[in-house]
């Protein structure tokens, strides 16, 4: 198994945005292999292991289905059933759970 990379940018605006739309303070998104955080420093994210789980789980998303082909899914599912019915999202939630999620990753 080929080691996932990703890394984590702080003070991101593109997560401030985000938690700007979804009115909350706290906010991870990803683009590609990048987990964006507002609001919530590195170590804090880190700790939380369900979070990263979820976090990580939309990366393998992005690999597996491309960058512009999950954003295109991402958002038509978002449109059609909203944030927490998409498919993406309720794979990722489970992900929360999966102690195997993370093995192989390296997060930077």
């Amino acid at each position: 198994m080929d080691t996932i990379r990703c890394r984590i940018k702080e003070n991101s605006t593109i997560a401030r945005i985000a938690a700007w739309k979804m009115k909350g303070g706290n906010i991870a998104i990803v683009f590609g292999r990048v987990i964006h955080l507002h609001g919530v420093s590195r170590e804090r994210f880190l700790a939380n292991t369900r979070w990263v789980r979820h976090e990580v789980c939309h990366v393998k998303q992005y690999m597996e289905n491309g960058f512009w082909r999950f954003l295109w899914l991402y958002i038509g599912d978002w449109m059609r059933v909203g944030y927490y019915a998409n498919r993406f999202e309720k794979a990722a939630r489970l992900a929360e759970s999966n102690v195997r999620e993370l093995d192989g990753v390296e997060i930077t």
